[in-house]
């Protein structure tokens, strides 16, 4: 496995530097170590680290909005590493975005699985919303050509697909070139209160 850049967030000193200790020790770089709210979002910006990993001493609205913004901002996952079990708390994180969480974060082989599911379900799950983005755009499309040529969805779809062929390009592709030239031309047409001359 390749070094990861890691940050880690929020926690106390001791326990940022225990963990720092445990990423090193993985083989992995701590980027950054930062125990302030404003300062994770500009971190994070500057240094888009691999995985975040976020230290929750008690299961305060700051914790939930910091991982919040790591999720938004650091376009990574989120690793939560909890003092106790609270499943409340559990729940609203996965709900802001964390792929997974353990108690302690001071055994480095549980830390290296927690990281491996992590990179992994964050990959599966971009895949996932890629694909549903896809299947969006081209559905559009095909309701686009069926509208213009009143023909049925399959008759859109063999449509998509043969200037797929033809020019060599993926179906998802040509469905999006469909969606910007309809936009354009919809801005193009006159309003139906426009004088023609």
């Amino acid at each position: 496995m390749p070094n990861l850049r890691v940050l880690i967030a929020d926690g106390d000193e001791a326990l940022r530097d225990r963990l720092a200790r445990t990423v090193a020790e993985l083989g992995h770089d701590v980027i950054a170590r930062t125990a302030s709210l404003s300062n994770v979002a500009a971190v994070t910006a500057a240094e888009r680290p691999d995985v975040a990993i976020m230290i929750v001493q008690e299961g305060s609205d700051q914790a939930l909005e910091m991982i919040g913004r790591i999720v938004r901002e650091a376009a990574c996952p989120v690793i939560a590493v909890l003092d106790v079990q609270n499943e409340d708390f559990i729940r609203q994180a996965a709900s802001k975005g964390i792929f997974a969480y353990l108690t302690g974060g001071g055994d480095p082989s549980a830390l290296q699985s927690s990281i491996d599911i992590v990179l992994r379900r964050f990959s599966e799950y971009h895949d996932l919303e890629g694909a549903f983005g896809r299947r969006a755009v081209t559905e559009r499309a095909k309701g686009v050509l069926m509208e213009r040529h009143g023909i049925d969805e399959q008759g859109a779809f063999n449509m998509l697909r043969e200037e797929a062929r033809r020019t060599q390009r993926k179906v998802v592709d040509v469905a999006d070139a469909v969606l910007a030239s309809h936009r354009l031309l919809k801005k193009l047409e006159p309003s139906a209160g426009d004088d023609p001359r």
